[in-house]
């Protein structure tokens, strides 16, 4: 009897430090010499060779001691976009490579949090998939370093779901919508033809497009130095590097991306208030990029 009496206290024990277990937004795999060139190109092939796809690769803030390498898989981008509401975002990884006097520190998204975050109450029912997923990232990382050490601020796990910065600040399901099109196949025209014109200052670094279930991701660069990632990503940490770029969304005929006063404390939990008011203007400066590339630069009518 004592002994099953401990054992369901082990397993209610258990559930509550998973209930309160609290989850950083990345992981750091190592900080080591090297040139940046040198080891995005072994992390990109222990990547491919793991069964993972690089989408594309840049450096935030134009900056040559910042790189980010997009990557997915079949088994994440296939589940997350059984998630209506958005769930695609959840689609795409990163790995961020920062400088630092010499030194490279390697670091990517954790899976966990961000999951968690994006796909909310449909997380725990795909959880399996993502833990494996979890554990051959973890696994490919190895030949690169050994650390995997949680940073980046903390969460609790069961608050990621309905994560938000303060009172009065939005949510997940608060998204802003960027336009509305005809059809999907013109939204996706329009979005392509400004991102290769390099738009608002602007540069596609992936996009990730189904077409069988009109939804698109695009990773988008924010090149200006006025008001893109060279004006607030050095005032809120270069060392969250993989939280860029910043995406948008096509689903269906509407286009949108997530707010940024929610993404950008998702991706920086640990912001003052008095850091986030340096960056007081990027929401909205990001709106205004994000929204003209969806806008067509000449009358688009086609239906198609």
């Amino acid at each position: 009897m004592k002994s099953l009496i401990a054992g369901i206290l082990l397993v209610l024990g258990g559930s509550v430090n998973l209930l309160g277990q609290e989850l950083s937004p990345y992981i750091k795999v190592t900080e080591t010499t090297g040139s940046i060139t040198a080891l995005s190109e072994g992390i990109m092939d222990a990547l491919r060779q793991n069964s993972f796809e690089v989408l594309g690769t840049y450096q935030p803030a134009n900056s040559k001691s910042l790189k980010v390498i997009a990557f997915t898989r079949n088994d994440l981008k296939n589940t997350t976009v059984k998630v209506a509401d958005r769930g695609a975002l959840g689609a795409v990884l990163k790995v961020g490579l920062v400088e630092k006097e010499g030194r490279v520190t390697v670091s990517y998204t954790n899976p966990d949090y961000l999951l968690r975050a994006y796909l909310r109450d449909d997380f725990t029912r795909h959880q399996a998939i993502f833990d494996k997923l979890s554990k051959d990232l973890k696994k490919a990382l190895t030949s690169v370093g050994k650390e995997f050490v949680p940073f980046g601020g903390t969460v609790k796990a069961d608050k990621l779901k309905k994560y938000h910065y303060k009172i009065m600040m939005p949510y997940f399901t608060d998204p802003i919508s960027l336009a509305e099109y005809s059809s999907f196949n013109q939204g996706l025209r329009i979005i392509r033809q400004n991102l290769k014109s390099g738009k608002g200052n602007t540069v596609k670094v992936y996009e990730l497009v189904y077409p069988d279930k009109q939804v698109a991701v695009f990773g988008i660069g924010l090149k200006s130095t006025e008001d893109g990632e060279s004006h607030f990503l050095p005032k809120i940490g270069v060392e969250h590097a993989a939280a860029l770029p910043y995406e948008i969304i096509l689903q269906k005929n509407e286009a949108t991306m997530l707010h940024g006063k929610y993404r950008i404390a998702l991706h920086w939990p640990d912001l003052t208030m008095g850091t986030f008011m340096k960056i007081m203007s990027t929401p909205g400066d990001i709106e205004d990029t994000l929204e003209g590339l969806c806008i067509s630069s000449s009358a688009d009518n086609d239906s198609r």
